[in-house]
Parts: structure tokens; C-alpha cells; sequence
């Protein structure tokens, strides 16, 4: 939806905020994965100011609606509708730095103008599941990397150097067949825990050339397991 009014652009997007960067004293500048348009970047002035209307949305893990008002240079947030903070997350360091490796894979992976809209009900489904006490950070962490894959395309199977139990191979089964917004609907024992771990780190390593700031300080925190 955009309107057009006092001479500038506005647009509505649902999206997550993924990333937050203070510029300046008072604003900050966010990445948020919409529905309607993929990665953008816009500012948020004020946001850092209190009593800002923008200081508890333009955070991180944030989901709503956001009115983008558009301009030559630079996109600005005029205003947002929060629809979950996620607050449990956030008192949760480890399932927090979890979270925030999310955010960076999903900064690096979107684009602009892309259809994202898979990959933001997968955002949303896992920072869901961190928050739930039924799932184990580490089987999290590793759905989000399969399916994560598997949405982008690059998703090869199971290893043809490796040997899987039977459970495993119907986990990757069920992953590749199951859309975005019902994959944290099963548990797993330790031992496809395990073989599924494995496999993610497999996967992402072969999948993206790259090298995740995030991931060093969640490895540290114990590698995404349940404190």
C-alpha cells in the first residue's frame, strides 16, 4: 500500500528488522525483510532519543507493520506497528545470540526487490521456536540452516560420504517437503540431534562463502545448546 501526500512517497511494508547501526547521536539505521519488497535499508530518526515513538521498534528481532517514507537518497521510517518484540527472547543471552545470528545469515542471503517472503515466515517461525521452552536451541539452529538452504535453492540432499540413521533421513525429508511456517512441528533424539547438527554445519559451510561475525561469539556461548 503507498500514498502520496505533503509532496513525499510513503509505502507500507510488514517485514522483521533484522539489523540496527546507531548513526549520529539520535538515529539509527535498520535492514528490515519485508513481505512486499525484500531487504531495504532505511533510518530511523529519533529512534535513540527518549520517548521516541521509534526506540523500542527499531530494533532487532522486531516484527510489524512500517511506514517507509521514501526519498531521493534515503528511505526513512515515519512510523510502526509492533507486532511482537519478542521481549523472552531478549532475556535469553543465549538463545539471543542465536537470534542475532539469524538476523546476520538473513542480511547476508536477502536482497532487495527479491521475493523474500519465505525466508521472513522462517525468521519469524525459528525466533518463535528460540523462544519456546518444547525445542533445543541447537535443532533451531539447525532447521533454520537447512530450510534456509533448501529455500535458496542450493539444497544437494544428504551427504553421499556420511551415513544417516533412518530417523535423520526422514527429518530431511520432512524439511525439504514442509513449507517454512511448520517446520518446528516434531522432536528428535539426541542422536539425530546430533547427525542433524552435523549436517547444517556441512551445509552452510559448502553453501556460503563467508564468514559469519555472530557465529564466533554464539560458538562461545556453547554453539547454540540450551543453557
Amino acid at each position: 500500500m503507498a500514498q502520496q501526500g505533503t509532496g513525499q512517497f510513503h509505502t507500507e511494508v510488514t517485514g522483521m528488522i533484522l539489523r540496527a547501526v546507531p548513526i549520529g547521536e539520535y538515529d539509527r539505521r535498520v535492514e528490515i525483510l519485508t513481505r512486499e519488497r525484500g531487504r531495504i535499508s532505511c533510518f530511523a530518526s529519533g529512534a535513540r532519543r527518549p520517548g521516541s515513538t521509534l526506540m523500542a521498534a527499531a530494533q532487532p528481532f522486531v516484527t510489524g507493520r512500517f511506514s517507509i517514507r521514501e526519498g531521493r537518497s534515503a528511505n526513512r521510517i515515519a512510523d510502526a506497528r509492533v507486532d511482537n518484540f519478542f521481549e523472552d527472547l531478549r532475556t535469553d543471552i543465549a538463545a539471543a545470540c542465536v537470534g542475532n545470528y539469524f538476523m546476520e545469515v538473513l542480511s547476508y542471503v536477502t536482497r532487495e526487490n527479491n521475493d523474500e517472503s519465505a525466508l521472513l515466515t522462517l525468521a519469524y517461525q525459528s525466533l518463535r521456536a528460540l523462544e519456546s521452552d518444547a525445542f533445543d536451541n541447537r535443532l533451531v539452529r539447525a532447521v533454520f540452516e537447512i530450510k534456509l538452504v533448501m529455500l535458496e535453492g542450493e539444497y544437494p540432499g544428504p551427504r553421499r560420504d556420511a551415513q544417516y540413521l533412518p530417523a535423520t533421513l526422514r527429518t530431511l525429508e520432512f524439511l525439504w517437503n514442509t513449507p517454512a511456517a511448520a517446520v518446528y512441528r516434531f522432536k528428535v533424539s539426541g542422536e539425530v540431534l546430533d547427525e542433524l547438527t552435523q549436517y547444517a554445519r556441512w551445509l552452510m559451510g559448502r553453501t556460503f562463502d563467508h564468514t559469519f561475525k555472530s557465529l564466533e561469539i554464539m560458538e562461545l556461548m556453547g554453539g547454540g545448546s540450551d543453557s
